[in-house]
């Protein structure tokens, strides 16, 4: 009996191996399908689709498993128009009280233009009433902050400079005598202008963070004849201000030669994010005390032509606040007006 069934199995592991050849063959032709047809799978494919066959693949989808994370994590959200024409360099101020003004500039291409600066309120952040006069000429790049007596003082470029202005009421506004940033510094660098002033209060001191305009093109052809960067600059009461150094040399294959008008925010975790533009898109950078993280790209510009290298209308100047529970950024779409996007 037992030699009966030593030689049934016998016969059975004959039978197994030899079929094991073909099944493998069979594999072979399989595995090879799905590498010549994995680039299409990778376009349409979900992480769990992904096809593991050697190490290397498995460490590289090890490293896509932290794009769950990623997708988890709130995104700027594409939502609307929130004032329509040719504007730009808007600046979000809250009220409180439920209540939020936006500041805005005609663009300078506009034909008879003299520099205005008009202003809209909100309740929700999307629907802007306009108010009623304009608020300043000549004025470029506002940026409104509420002082510790409940004035408001508006920094604004005027003849290649940062000045200021001082309210009661955000309406009327009055100059300041003298200049807040003017084109010095330490860094050796040659600016042809400042701009693009963007003001925080820090408990005792005012950090402002703007634009330097270098009057020499990048070395790679770009849309831009000069070269921008960001530098940074400290205050004790908002007026005498202090160069501290660079915030974002752009003179790099990461910018090109470009950055411009950033906004500092106090963000929800008690630190202070600073959100500027580039050819490319948006980008956000965080204060560390003594300068700025290296900025990560949160909202890409379109490019309508997939060859193009430069987007030919990036988001422009972008301001943020909280409505509620919500973060909204605005920014400028070259005449069509102001933008906005959700954090969602």
């Amino acid at each position: 009996m037992k030699k009966e069934v030593f030689v049934v199995l016998l016969f059975l592991a004959m039978l197994l191996s030899g079929c094991t050849e073909p099944i493998a063959d069979d594999a072979q032709e399989v595995k090879e399908g799905a590498e010549q047809e994995q680039p299409v799978k990778e376009e349409i494919a979900g992480p769990d689709e992904s096809i593991i066959e050697e190490d290397q693949a498995i460490e590289e989808v090890g490293e896509k498993s932290e794009s769950p994370w990623e997708r988890d994590a709130p995104q700027w959200a594409y939502s609307g128009p929130a004032i329509e024409g040719n504007y730009a360099d808007s600046d979000f101020v809250d009220l409180g009280n439920g209540k939020y003004r936006m500041y805005y500039a005609i663009e300078p291409e506009v034909p008879g233009n003299k520099l205005e600066v008009y202003s809209a309120l909100s309740t929700d952040g999307i629907r802007w009433t306009p108010e009623s006069g304009v608020r300043r000429t000549f004025t470029v790049f506002p940026d409104v902050v509420r002082l510790p007596d409940s004035t408001w003082r508006m920094y604004f470029q005027n003849q290649g400079v940062i000045k200021s202005a001082k309210s009661t009421d955000g309406l009327k506004w009055t100059d300041e005598s003298g200049t807040r940033i003017d084109t010095k510094n330490s860094l050796g660098l040659t600016f042809e202008r400042v701009a693009g002033p963007t003001t925080i209060r820090d408990e005792d001191r005012y950090i402002m963070a703007y634009s330097g305009s270098i009057p020499e093109p990048y070395p790679e052809k770009v849309p831009n004849p000069n070269t921008s960067v960001l530098l940074w600059a400290t205050s004790a009461d908002g007026l005498k201000f202090d160069v501290q150094g660079m915030a974002l040399d752009t003179r790099n294959d990461n910018y090109y030669g470009f950055a411009d008008t950033p906004d500092l925010i106090r963000w929800d975790d008690g630190t202070i994010k600073m959100f500027f533009w580039g050819y490319f898109g948006i980008y956000e950078s965080t204060f560390t005390g003594d300068g700025f993280t290296e900025p990560v790209m949160v909202y890409e510009a379109k490019k309508d032509t997939p060859m193009a290298r430069f987007p030919p209308n990036p988001p422009g100047d972008p301001t943020l606040g909280k409505v509620g529970d919500k973060w909204f950024m605005y920014y400028g779409q070259h005449t069509k007006g102001i933008f906005y996007a959700t954090l969602e």
